[in-house]
């Protein structure tokens, strides 16, 4: 039997390609799933984003993930492998929040994680029963996870192929996320030996954490941290502003090979932050941690979101500043998106704000809801100010200088990476949108 792994664009499908290397990640969730699938099935991994879809392929059973942005594209992957035949199931985070309208589309859906019931999916689909609903009965537990299947994806279309997980959940509910509906309230960890383990198979001296908050529980993130110092391994990942605050855990990130972390500032207001529940960034701090991370030896690229309904025309100028007076050496800028599921979400349909329900435009670009005191339009407009002005050229050299002194060692692989930021931007909005942007931020219109 063959099984087929679809992991959806939620790009124009002809420009996806053009797309820099260096933000083209894996889809380690199917690799994952490849691996708990048993040798009978003959397995195969498509990911859209660096690979065309082969439509006509010899295949009894096609497995299709999707967030949110790429739902469309999902369904419509799906009816074209329906209306051959093909058995789908669909699965992930959008899948899990809108199951029925998902079923309008595949013949089964996996809410959740798919550890707890992907043999009874496989098992009623040889007994023809596959349908309707699966759901695992409890949160899996994450011990003794088999090694994901990473021969199965292209490895040259990618940044890195080694990427890894240690664990999921978190604590925190903040209400634009739909990471703790999906995942749950609490912290769920591997064994760090099991870990350790993976990351010797990988055979890299350079590993991407895909933990959304890396240091999530500090007693975890020490053990882990231990650990890794003596693997002589360089690795970057996520984590939340608290990491700063314990000293030896920074140090312990440090030796353990830690050289990039993302961090979710989303805004410079205290008053947003408390919108949205995210109340443990303290805006007062976000310069020492900045400050800390570099001490260190650690890139920081900070995360930003315009839309709060404290946010006002002035933000995108307000934050702009703090992010290149701050000393990050990344940014990325996105508009606060009421995924389905989350409370943002409800809270926005119950005040009638919802403008959109096209699922392609819920990619953090587009404004889908009406908000507070500015047009969608002018929130599009000054979210796209700001990525322009960030990675302008001007700005890029200016970075790249700060760095020669402090940081030598990383400036090739921040100097290709902003580059990547660089075509993006451009590729998005074109010269005249740079062109226009730059007139309006000199104050010429």
């Amino acid at each position: 039997m063959k099984l087929m792994f679809i992991c959806p664009t939620w790009e124009d499908v002809h420009r996806r390609k053009m797309k820099a290397r260096a933000f083209r990640f894996p889809p380690v969730n199917l690799t994952l799933l490849a691996a708990m699938t048993p040798e009978e099935w003959e397995v195969s991994i498509v990911d859209e984003n660096v690979d065309d879809i082969d439509f006509e392929a010899d295949v009894d059973l096609v497995g299709i993930t999707t967030m949110t942005a790429t739902a469309p594209r999902a369904y419509a992957i799906a009816d074209r492998f329906r209306a051959r035949g093909v058995k789908v199931v669909m699965g992930g985070m959008h899948a899990s929040a809108m199951p029925q309208e998902a079923l309008q589309h595949a013949d089964a859906v996996v809410v959740g994680e798919a550890e707890g019931c992907w043999h009874k999916v496989l098992e009623d689909f040889k007994r023809r029963e596959m349908r309707g609903i699966y759901r695992s009965e409890r949160f899996p537990d994450l011990a003794g996870l088999p090694i994901p299947r990473r021969d199965l994806l292209r490895k040259k279309a990618y940044l890195t192929t080694n990427t890894i997980q240690t664990a999921r959940g978190c604590p925190f509910g903040c209400s634009f996320c739909a990471v703790s509906y999906f995942f749950g309230r609490k912290y769920r960890m591997r064994p760090v030996k099991e870990v350790i383990a993976e990351i010797e198979a990988m055979g890299s001296k350079f590993v991407g954490f895909l933990d959304d908050n890396i240091a999530g529980d500090r007693r975890y993130a020490k053990e882990l941290f231990q650990a890794l110092a003596s693997e002589g391994i360089m690795w970057a990942g996520q984590a939340s502003t608290t990491i700063a605050r314990d000293r030896e855990l920074l140090k312990l990130a440090q030796k353990s090979g830690c050289k990039g972390l993302f961090v979710g500032f989303e805004s410079i207001s205290e008053d947003s932050l408390g919108e949205v529940g995210k109340r443990f960034n303290r805006v007062e701090e976000y310069r020492e941690v900045i400050k800390r991370f570099h001490d260190h030896g650690i890139v920081v690229e900070g995360a930003f979101i315009f839309g709060f309904d404290h946010d006002d025309l002035g933000v995108f100028e307000r934050t702009l500043e703090f992010a290149k007076k701050s000393g990050l050496d990344l940014a990325q800028f996105g508009i606060l998106t009421p995924l389905p599921g989350t409370p943002l979400r409800a809270r926005l349909e119950r005040e009638g704000r919802i403008i959109s329900n096209d699922w392609s435009k819920y990619n953090i670009g587009h404004a889908v809801f009406r908000p507070k005191n500015m047009t969608p339009e002018q929130l599009e407009e000054g979210t796209q100010w700001a990525w322009l002005q960030f990675y302008s050229s001007p700005s890029i050299l200016a970075r790249l200088f700060k760095l020669v002194g402090r940081m030598p060692s990383l400036l090739l692989p921040l100097l290709v990476i902003n580059a990547g930021y660089h075509k993006m931007v451009y590729d998005a909005y074109g010269r005249k949108g740079w062109d226009r942007w730059d007139r309006r931020a000199s104050g010429s219109e």
